[in-house]
């Protein structure tokens, strides 16, 4: 009997997953590819409370726990410390992010351990970090593409980045899944306790950060009383966050709430929603933007060009607080149903687990990109096929 693949993931806060793209990418690795990987993901102790609550394996995977917290200034040692660690029982390190790349020359060096990284979206070009940060994050970017065996990004925008900046034509383009959310009815418990969402809104859930232009967005809807938004975010973790709340609070089209963490209540409201406002002018593929996208919502989308990229160009775009009033102005005209059967039909295929999954397989066991995408297209069709076979047999019958 052939032995599983030994892989280990870093660079996330761990599991079980709450929020975060790269903590449900990890989770859905785990509950796709269980039966051919074996899995080791790194956890931050900062997010996980003893006992019950921190498990020691989460469907099937085992769980390391360390003292350190996984983001800002200590994901660098949080990262580094993870791999070491790993690279004493893994066949594969997957890092998701760059913070411990600083170590992959040395482990090319000395092991022979496959290293995989996920980029992210130019984490060192975000505005939240100081100089010093952006030139350590961005030479950390610089060793991972050059010693990673495998180089994944998300969008198509970061793969040509790759290309262009570092002359590395190999690297993988495998985005975010987003077919695990569903559209689930509003209860009598949520009209209740949030009255507003008996009329047709607009909705965004986000880091409460000025990159996700959640000031632009406010202003356009402050000055839209006919449109109402609820926007979901954690308003009180930093100066910005907080005077946005303070300032546009007492608008009556405008709710304001805190992160929500229970899946099924997030999907609630978020399903049933006439439109997703978008505003992230950073990073790469979005998950809360392929989210919306698979639960079939009309897209209002910041027009930079990684979420032109995302949703295939068919969404409306705005670049500044006018032109999304003027979008507010046509949404409220105009019969957006159809808009969001398209803009599903795309996601559900594109940004489906079960491909996602399996592209990362196939990267973990040293196969090419184009056999791997081939490969599953003719294996989707043949489930097709069978399906079709079995239900005209069936029709025949009856």
């Amino acid at each position: 009997m052939k032995s599983k693949l030994r892989v280990a993931v870093i660079g996330t806060t761990g599991l079980p997953a709450r929020y975060g793209g790269f903590e449900t990418l990890t989770h859905h690795l785990v509950d796709q590819l269980g039966a051919e990987v074996d899995f080791t993901v790194y956890c931050s102790e900062k997010y996980f409370e003893k006992g019950p609550k921190r498990p020691s394996v989460f469907n099937g995977a085992k769980l390391v726990y360390l003292p350190l917290n996984a983001n800002g200034y200590q994901s660098i040692i949080y990262d580094m410390i993870s791999i070491l660690h790993a690279i004493r029982h893994a066949d594969v390190v997957l890092a998701l992010g760059v913070s411990g790349a600083m170590l992959f020359p040395v482990l090319k060096l000395f092991t022979n351990k496959k290293i995989l990284v996920n980029i992210d979206g130019q984490e060192w070009k975000r505005p939240k970090w100081n100089w010093i940060a952006k030139k350590v994050l961005g030479f950390s970017e610089k060793l991972a593409v050059r010693f990673a065996d495998v180089v994944i990004t998300d969008n198509k925008v970061i793969q040509q980045y790759v290309h262009k900046s570092y002359n590395r034509t190999d690297a993988w383009l495998i985005e975010y899944g987003g077919d695990h959310v569903s559209k689930q009815p509003l209860t009598n418990y949520h009209l209740e306790q949030f009255p507003f969402l008996n009329e047709s809104y607009a909705f965004n859930v986000s880091r409460i950060e000025p990159e996700n232009n959640i000031h632009m967005i406010l202003d356009a809807f402050s000055r839209a009383p006919q449109q109402t938004l609820v926007m979901v975010g954690l308003w009180n973790h930093g100066k910005y966050g907080m005077d946005l709340k303070a300032k546009f609070s007492n608008y009556p089209n405008i709710h304001l709430l805190d992160p929500i963490y229970d899946q099924d209540q997030l999907n609630s409201i978020r399903s049933n929603a006439k439109f997703y406002v978008h505003g992230h002018s950073a990073g790469g593929t979005n998950p809360s933007l392929v989210e919306a996208m698979c639960l079939g919502l009309p897209i209002l989308s910041y027009g930079i060009d990684y979420n032109l990229e995302t949703t295939n160009h068919r969404a409306r775009y705005f670049n500044n607080a006018e032109d999304l009033l003027k979008q507010l102005s046509y949404f409220v005209q105009t019969d957006l149903s159809m808009i969001g059967v398209e803009m599903q039909k795309y996601a559900m295929q594109k940004y489906a687990w079960q491909r996602i999954a399996s592209l990362y397989l196939a990267a973990f066991e040293g196969e090419s990109q184009a056999v791997a995408e081939l490969s599953f297209t003719i294996l989707n069709q043949s489930v097709h096929t069978i399906d079709l076979k079995t239900n005209t047999t069936r029709s025949a019958a009856a």
